[in-house]
């Protein structure tokens, strides 16, 4: 009689299933995490929300996600007396959905951020893009925080320079503070009660 070592037993539908199931949950996995690794990727669907001047709601498929444009950074809208907005807060963001509001777009993603937000260009469709346009209209800063880590498109230097010497937007203000100045000097100073000229 031959041994049953040499036999292996013939799996049921139910565990066959199982097994293909598990693979391609394994497979979904991969390619989740696969843009994290290997450079920019794309999200699809339509903006279903702005936030302010630099964050939007995207809606795709049935998840939504939260959008940060790229190499920017607008004018803080607030949230409540402990965080002030900033001047031009409220246009920015304004600005910011009469580009892209209840548009379906395709964005091209770098990363996530420490609070889940993926970090996009945002083209319009037409050629443009939503992150140069909110500078170049004087309503975003071309984003220097941290010596400027976080400004992958170096022509935004230029197109602010453009909207300052315009005087366009947040640069009618005769000296506009930047908002990583702004939420460290402004919401920092009234979170631990000290005083503050910007707020």
């Amino acid at each position: 009689m031959p041994s049953s070592r040499f036999f292996r037993s013939v799996p049921t539908p139910d565990a066959l299933r199982q097994r293909t199931l598990q693979g391609l949950l394994l497979c979904a996995a991969a390619l989740l995490a696969w843009p994290a690794v290997g450079g920019t990727y794309a999200l699809s669907g339509r903006v279903v929300q702005v936030a302010d001047g630099d964050t939007l709601t995207l809606l795709a498929g049935r998840q939504r996600h939260r959008v940060r444009l790229a190499s920017i950074d607008a004018p803080e809208t607030g949230h409540g007396r402990a965080q002030p907005g900033q001047p031009y807060g409220q246009a920015a963001r304004k600005a910011l959905a009469d580009l892209a509001a209840g548009k379906t777009l395709t964005l091209r993603c770098y990363e996530q951020d420490q609070y889940g937000r993926d970090i996009c260009d945002v083209p319009l469709g037409d050629g443009r893009l939503a992150n140069r346009l909110m500078v170049a209209g004087g309503m975003a800063w071309a984003n220097r925080q941290g010596g400027g880590k976080y400004l992958r498109d170096p022509g935004l230097a230029d197109l602010e320079r453009q909207a300052r010497a315009q005087r366009l937007g947040l640069w009618r203000d005769p000296k506009p503070v930047p908002p990583w100045e702004w939420r460290w000097k402004c919401w920092k100073a009234l979170e631990t009660g000290q005083s503050t000229p910007i707020c």
